[in-house]
């Protein structure tokens, strides 16, 4: 029942309209807030007045401005860093070691023979050969359908308006009567620049040239390409294989005051390197810490790499590629790898610095890639999220949709084969050219986050000849008969490296991400502002939020004013009351006659005369009260 007298009473307030209008309303709000400025609008004079409205329209305008600086500042996420220094016991790194020659060529010539005779009969071209050491003379003969499949010419630039492209092989393709290539024999032909098309299908105009300034660079290349389309066919197994073995890459090893051995590494394939070992990556074991700093507390390794064993077109520099990195994490050697050259002693020491960065929306960064539209095809490792593994994960998985294969040296997607070119002729230009594509490359860049957390290896590297000359004739036989169980030393200082890997300070850096702005300083600053400025506080803004809501309130009852006036304008004939409808019935006098009554009827009304008599009673106390009579504070309810 109260609620029904509640809303009742409603009906009636807006019934009677607004007992203020906005004038009154904002006369009130000047008079009663606590804002300074607005009480001196309304008890000044004339000038003063307007003076005040001057002053406070152009502070309150200034508060507007500051607030809209302040929260512009707080959306943009802005983030401090902080460094701090810490001691504990640290883990140590995992160290990655391979060879800079992922094959033993005695295991992989019967593979690249063909295209070793073929690189050979090139470099006998781009040399000048005499006219008795002509490649014509080889037997058996070239199989040139490598070379035709991605070609290597030179392009004789003497005459800078009219280059002449020399193809190397070109009196081979036309005629072995031709003692010697024609235009090889010409000086100009001795410095020219080597270009590499690579077209979309054999015989098409679709191509694409590297260029190349020095034919050093070009056979590298060009090698590598052809190498990796016949790698590719290779099981993974057989690559295996033809690596370098642990047993026979890691002689001595040896971790603070304890002996190991190569069974405490790890092996992984590494398309760019073949075999790789790694040292405490915590896969399978708990990773092992280091309670001192110093070289003796560290990791000491002896290492072969047999440079006599390299392909000698593959693999141009000779040494040790060695990574520090996380536990259950990826190695890219060849972004973040270093060389060890043979014949020193490499003395590595490690500072460490731990990154914590904020997450959204501070920065775009992952804490384990799971928020990542592209997958991680080096998952199949275990290991966890980076941003190379990503990079390499998006363009594999552009080249599976452009070029129809995936790239020999990144992993495959499930039921992927890898390019080469019997079964894809074209997938050396559809490689160049995605490549070299800003788009692609920076879709892959925008899809990809940097990790949240991360840890960084900084080294400070030294190296000494080793062994020296007085002590390499016992250490190589010692070494020799430790690998190989014989008297005769069959090592020497070409394919020997020894690695000290330490933390050089028993200390660490935290380098770590803060909010430089909170929802705190906001609104310190907000109401600082509002302070200055005008002397309010949040009451102040309460009152104004109540002045806005009456103003609201006020629009509505207008509103529904004017409909209900639009309403009575549109249908101006009310309905009788009861009043009149009982005047009807008892006196036909107060009857109102309708429009166009019949004339008979009009004729008898004529005729009759005035019936003389009392007027007729006041029946209004019969009148139902209508709404409009009943007070706001009325008890009475309607039936």
């Amino acid at each position: 029942m109260n609620l029904k007298k509640y809303f009742i009473r409603a009906l009636h307030r807006l019934q009677k309209g607004p007992g203020y209008t906005y004038k009154e309303l904002l006369v009130w709000y000047c008079d009663n807030t606590n804002t300074h400025g607005p009480k001196r609008i309304i008890k000044e004079g004339p000038k003063k007045k307007l003076i005040w409205f001057f002053l406070t329209l152009l502070f309150a305008s200034l508060v507007f401005w500051q607030w809209g600086i302040l929260i512009n500042t707080y959306l943009s996420y802005n983030v401090t860093s902080s460094l701090s220094i810490g001691f504990k016991t640290m883990k140590f790194p995992a160290v990655t070691v391979c060879n800079a020659n992922p094959y033993r060529y005695s295991e992989a010539k019967p593979l690249l023979k063909e295209l070793d005779r073929l690189i050979d009969a090139a470099l006998e071209r781009i040399l000048q050969p005499s006219p008795g050491n002509s490649s014509e003379s080889i037997t058996p003969p070239l199989d040139l359908e490598l070379w035709h499949q991605i070609p290597l010419v030179l392009i004789d630039e003497h005459d800078k308006d009219n280059p002449i492209i020399l193809d190397i092989f070109e009196t081979i393709q036309s005629s072995t009567d031709t003692p010697t290539p024609r235009g090889v024999h010409t000086q100009t032909a001795q410095t020219p620049h080597a270009v590499s098309p690579q077209c979309s299908h054999p015989g098409s105009d679709n191509c694409t040239y590297r260029n190349f300034t020095s034919a050093a660079q070009a056979v590298t290349e060009w090698y590598i390409l052809q190498s990796t389309s016949i790698l590719s066919k290779v099981p993974l197994q057989e690559r295996i294989r033809m690596g370098y073995q642990a047993e026979d890459m890691i002689l001595a090893c040896l971790y603070g005051a304890e002996p190991c051995n190569y069974k405490n590494f790890t092996q992984i394939y590494h398309p760019d390197h073949g075999n790789c070992y790694i040292f405490n990556w915590g896969m399978d074991e708990e990773a092992l810490n280091s309670s001192n700093p110093g070289a003796e507390f560290g990791l000491k390794l002896i290492l072969d790499i047999s440079q006599q064993d390299y392909i000698p077109y593959l693999s141009s520099a000779a040494g040790a590629r060695l990574m520090l990195h996380q536990q259950k994490s990826f190695p890219f050697l060849k972004d973040q790898g270093i060389y060890a050259m043979p014949g020193t002693e490499t003395s590595i020491g490690v500072l460490v610095d731990e990154l914590e960065r904020m997450g959204y929306p501070y920065s775009d960064c992952t804490m384990n890639g799971s928020d990542v539209p592209v997958k991680n095809l080096y998952s199949e490792y275990n290991t966890s999220y980076s941003i190379q593994a990503c990079l390499r994960s998006c363009f594999q998985r552009d080249m599976v949709e452009i070029c129809g294969c995936g790239h020999y040296m990144f992993p495959l997607p499930q039921g992927v084969n890898y390019c080469n070119n019997e079964d894809y002729p074209g997938w050396a230009y559809c490689y160049s050219s995605l490549r070299s594509s800003i788009r692609h490359r920076q879709i892959c860049i925008d899809s990809c986050k940097e990790t949240c957390n991360d840890t960084q290896y900084k080294m400070t590297i030294s190296m000494a000849d080793w062994p020296s000359e007085a002590s390499e004739d016992w250490i190589f036989h010692i070494l020799s008969y430790e690998r190989d169980m014989s008297t005769n030393v069959t090592l020497d200082r070409n394919g020997i490296i020894k690695l000290n890997i330490y933390f050089q300070e028993y200390n660490y850096r935290t380098i770590s991400e803060s909010a430089a702005t909170t929802i705190v300083w906001l609104l310190s600053s907000l109401g600082g502002q509002f302070g200055f400025w005008m002397g309010g506080s949040v009451l102040c803004l309460i009152e104004f939020g109540e002045i806005i809501i009456d103003s609201l309130w006020i629009t509505v009852i207008h509103i529904i004013s004017w409909c209900k006036g639009l309403r009575q304008r549109r249908y101006p004939d009310a309905p009788p009351t009861v009043s009149e409808l009982v005047q009807a019935h008892t006196n036909l006098g107060f009857q109102h006659e309708p429009p166009g009554s019949l004339p008979m009827d009009r004729d008898k009304e004529q005729e009759l005369p005035p019936e003389p008599g009392t007027p007729p009673p006041n029946y209004d106390s019969l009148r139902v009260q209508p709404l409009d009579g009943l007070g706001p504070e009325s008890d009475v309810e309607p039936e």
